[in-house]
């Protein structure tokens, strides 16, 4: 991977729609070979996907959560599938520290993250932090000014 293929995964990032034109004229190459760079990142899965950024609150999610969970490892079969089922779950993460899972969860009230709450329970533990306002949103790894940090 090169600056021209660190140029293109910041491009995408801001705009996975951005055209192959267009960013073939920003990092000065032709559309074909754009598209077979691209295309050679998403086979080495340097590119798992293309997504969009939604606003939670306009689709009535009014509530967001930080979820910390205390599991045993002899669960993990059992918590994953159920974890994975539960579509209100952005993001599950096995951490190290006091807690072992750490969740960020959507819902639309209190009384279903409530609910929700109790259902993890089952499992372990639990300390929930709920958002007032988030000043960075999820954004993408700078993989341009990571490699200039290096030099």
């Amino acid at each position: 991977m090169d600056r021209v293929d660190e140029h293109l995964i910041y491009l995408l990032q801001k705009n996975a729609r951005m055209s192959l034109k267009d960013l073939a004229k920003e990092v000065y190459l032709s559309t074909p070979a754009v598209s077979a760079r691209i295309e050679k990142m998403e086979k080495e899965g340097i590119i798992k996907g293309y997504g969009v950024k939604i606003d939670p609150l306009k689709l009535g999610f009014h509530i967001t959560a930080f979820i910390n969970m205390e599991l045993e490892p002899v669960q993990k079969p059992e918590f994953y599938p159920f974890i994975e089922s539960i579509p209100n779950v952005i993001e599950c993460n096995c951490v190290t520290g006091n807690y072992s899972m750490l969740m960020k969860v959507a819902f639309p009230s209190t009384i279903e993250l409530d609910g929700f709450i109790g259902q993890l329970q089952h499992f372990g533990k639990t300390q929930t932090q709920i958002v007032f306002s988030t000043p960075v949103e999820p954004r993408g790894l700078n993989v341009e000014a990571l490699e200039e940090e290096e030099e």
